[in-house]
């Protein structure tokens, strides 16, 4: 026999499923997998309960499906939002839980009430977590590791309180392992995505609602026996989730797109956008205060030949390897931008004297001075810098860009001869004051 009732179901968390997937193959998100993953087990559930009606060993098949899969969801959606996932710990917690559930649902549906493997099957659920967490302490010890260890010790206890209670225990015990299993995704999504936005809250409330209907549901059976919910009020919170989860999706791909469309998506500084925006608002700033702010030109040297010779893959781990150097030495108020290929530039903001700039300056080229190793590679590159300080090369950011620009060039050219990008400007480089500095440079 099959319970067609429930094929709507399946259907409508197939359809989510589909769609949640062709959402999550464009995330960035290294938790949409395990998600991915959790709501076929979900679709796995339904389509197991369908033949619950089934005489014999096929209805006792499906429900020690139908129940174990909605459990392996429930830890799959739990263990993909801890920060520690792929701590090896993390994985033994995640085969504690899972052989932990799965052990005491196929004890509890297979053996007769009072049977003795109940007992150490419900304690099992508490001791497996504990032996866990205690064995990589030294290693890792996080408040949600500690939550979990505690709500299941928490169930242990319960379950060895009620499992043996004739008529109602059986029901009892395994309304409590699904109620722990889901309101410890509640609790973990809380932890992992702690913002007000509408994916955050729904993904949630809907966990919340979805381990209340193991104590709602009861609790209105036992009191009000007279009152009657169509099974669909009580699937309703799984499509909350899924519509949280889908939104939780989207929101951190607009947030990447966001990011993109003002930093480098290689070495993630500053893009050029993003350079020119807070180049206005420092000299703005400077303006406002009489004080001083400084721009650094730095075009890498040999990093042609770096590419030529040893492929682009090494260019560009260069390229980030240069830019977390340059960001690690500065200050969080300057600004660090890739404006070109093998081009940086450095905003130092205000209070920022030539003699700062030049300081910043040999600090950084001297970072490139030693050997760098990359994949393998030994690479030798050096840098060559331009400065331009506001007001006193320039009175605007493009002006400050040209003068910056021309004394990086000139920098190169004297390269072996003065060898100093601190060395007096030759005459093309006077001080730049012309609100069009292109006519003073012909």
């Amino acid at each position: 026999m099959v319970d067609w009732s429930k094929f709507p179901d399946v259907a409508v968390l197939a359809l989510l499923s589909l769609a949640f997937f062709s959402v999550a193959r464009n995330s960035r998100n290294a938790s949409s997998r395990v998600w991915l993953v959790g709501w076929i087990m979900i679709v796995l559930h339904f389509g197991a309960f369908m033949f619950l009606p089934a005489p014999d060993i096929f209805g006792t098949a499906s429900l020690l499906l139908g129940t174990s899969a909605l459990v392996w969801a429930g830890i799959l959606f739990m263990w993909a939002s801890v920060p520690y996932r792929s701590r090896v710990s993390s994985r033994w917690m995640l085969a504690a839980l899972m052989s932990a559930n799965t052990f005491y649902i196929v004890v509890l549906c297979l053996a007769p009430p009072g049977h003795w493997l109940l007992k150490p099957a419900a304690l099992l659920m508490g001791v497996l977590p504990l032996a866990v967490s205690l064995g990589s302490i030294r290693t890792l010890s996080h408040p949600l590791r500690w939550l979990t260890v505690i709500l299941y010790c928490a169930l242990s206890i319960f379950l060895l309180t009620v499992q043996n209670r004739p008529g109602t225990g059986p029901a009892l015990a395994m309304n409590a392992v699904l109620f722990t299993v889901y309101f410890g995704c509640c609790i973990h999504f809380w932890y992992a995505y702690r913002r007000a936005t509408a994916g955050a809250l729904i993904t949630v409330l809907g966990f919340l609602g979805w381990a209340n209907v193991f104590t709602v549901g009861p609790a209105v059976q036992a009191f009000f026996p007279s009152v009657h919910f169509e099974s669909e009020v009580w699937n309703l919170p799984k499509f909350v989730v899924a519509v949280g989860m889908i939104l939780l999706l989207l929101e951190e791909q607009i947030e990447h797109n966001k990011f993109l469309a003002l930093h480098d998506e290689l070495t993630g500084l500053a893009n050029r956008r993003l350079f020119e925006d807070r180049l206005g608002n420092t000299l703005e700033r400077a303006r406002r205060t009489g004080s001083q702010a400084a721009l650094l030109l730095i075009d890498l040297d040999q990093f042609k030949q770096v590419n030529d010779s040893l492929g682009h893959h090494i260019g560009d781990e260069l390229l980030k390897h240069v830019a977390a150097l340059f960001v690690g030495r500065v200050r969080r108020t300057d600004t660090v931008a890739r404006t070109g290929g093998d081009e940086f530039s450095v905003i130092l903001e205000e209070p920022a004297s030539r003699g700062d700039a030049l300081r910043v300056a040999r600090m950084l080229t001297r970072l490139l001075e030693d050997p760098i190793v990359l994949g393998g590679n030994t690479v030798r590159i050096g840098a060559s810098v331009g400065i331009a300080v506001y007001p006193e090369d320039a009175g605007d950011a493009e002006a400050l860009c040209i003068a910056a620009d021309l004394r990086m060039y000139s920098s190169k050219r004297a390269a072996g001869e003065q060898g100093d990008f601190g060395a007096p400007a030759p005459p093309l480089m006077k001080p730049l004051r012309s609100t069009n500095p292109a006519s003073e440079l012909r």
